[in-house]
């Protein structure tokens, strides 16, 4: 047996998904240098990178990509094994197949996509869901996906990001080229969807105080995905756009907190990154983020900038003690999610998928 391992999410822009897909990849590359587990093969677009896998081999097939390539191309590919898919899409006709939803967004939030985009995964997933077993990030995705998706709880595998990505070397010069120097400052990261709210954020911010502090927001707008946002505009923000992990790992280092302000995620990845790094986390209350911070993070509500305002000025005012509080509970709260378990997960559910799964009537 052979799990064929959909590799269409390395030609996507990078967003918390496309993390999720590589960052499994390599966690089940290493499963496969262990011995034990069944051959694994990543099927890649023409247009994919080499993915650099030690013990997978990767295989280049079909013509194109997009969705056309994962229902043909992929399905065909992968026709006498099990089908593995990281990245919210998968071969609707594969008979056995593990795909990974990360969240219930397009069902719940149309508003927040493109009309085209949001109708087409409606309907890609509604089937995936009568064809496929089903996996997600958090149990807050998990009651989602089986609300919207009409199927059970107990048919939805469990298998969160990790938090153990950003430990190489950081990228200091960062600070001196966004102009931060020893400025105190706040950071978010995310692509600019009315889903982020990162207006929330810049209006906290107006209700701060001096002109020394700055909001650093890192990521890139994807407008023809989501719909449109208006986030405001202030002086202090500064828009660094895409960044290397190795300067986002410095930012977050010297960062006064991290800023999640979003109004629906199925895990939420940029907490799990900052607690990761020592980072303290000012998060909303909405989704998986109370689920994913479990106590390390101060919440605020995802209309409250006064709230956040309030929580941003203390710890600008901060003597230490709450920063160190802060970052010790965010390092214990990051240990109880890794790459390597969740790639376990997904590997044993494809190792028993040794029969094909009747399709639904």
């Amino acid at each position: 047996m052979t799990v064929f391992i959909n590799g269409r999410f390395a030609t996507q822009p990078q967003s918390g998904v496309q993390r999720y897909a590589g960052e499994i990849v390599r966690a089940l590359d290493v499963l496969a240098g262990d011995g034990g587990w069944p051959q694994m093969v990543l099927l890649s677009p023409p247009a994919a990178p080499a993915a650099g896998l030690a013990h997978i081999a990767q295989r280049w097939i079909g013509r194109g990509g997009g969705h056309g390539w994962d229902q043909w191309a992929f399905a065909r590919g992968a026709r006498d094994g099990i089908a593995l898919s990281l990245a919210m899409s998968g071969p609707l006709l594969h008979p056995r197949q593990l795909v990974v939803l990360h969240d219930a967004a397009v069902h719940r939030f149309p508003a927040y996509f493109s009309r085209s985009y949001g109708l087409g995964h409606r309907m890609l997933e509604r089937g995936l869901a009568r064809r496929a077993r089903i996996a997600t990030v958090s149990e807050f995705s998990r009651r989602e996906l089986a609300a919207v998706l009409g199927i059970s709880l107990a048919d939805i595998v469990l298998a969160p990001n990790g938090a153990d990505h950003l430990h190489g070397p950081v990228d200091d010069g960062v600070l001196l080229r966004l102009g931060l120097g020893a400025r105190p400052f706040f950071l978010t990261v995310g692509n600019l969807s009315a889903n982020k709210n990162l207006g929330l954020a810049m209006r906290a911010l107006r209700r701060i105080a001096g002109d020394n502090v700055r909001l650093v927001i890192v990521g890139e707008r994807r407008g023809r995905i989501f719909g449109p946002t208006q986030i405001g505009d202030d002086p202090r923000a500064i828009f660094a756009g895409r960044l290397s992990d190795a300067e986002v790992g410095a930012l977050l280092r010297s960062a006064r907190a991290l800023i999640f302000p979003s109004r629906y995620e199925g895990c939420g990845l940029p907490p799990l990154e900052a607690m990761a790094a020592g980072c303290p986390v000012l998060a909303s209350d909405c989704g998986a983020a109370i689920e994913v911070c479990g106590g390390a993070a101060e919440h605020f509500g995802p209309d409250e900038e006064d709230r956040l305002a309030v929580l941003m000025a203390a710890a600008l005012a901060d003597d230490g003690r709450w920063r160190s509080a802060r970052i010790a509970a965010g390092f214990d709260r990051a240990l109880h999610y890794r790459w390597a378990s969740s790639a376990t997960v997904l590997a044993g559910v494809c190792a028993a998928m040794d029969q094909p799964r009747a399709v639904a009537a």
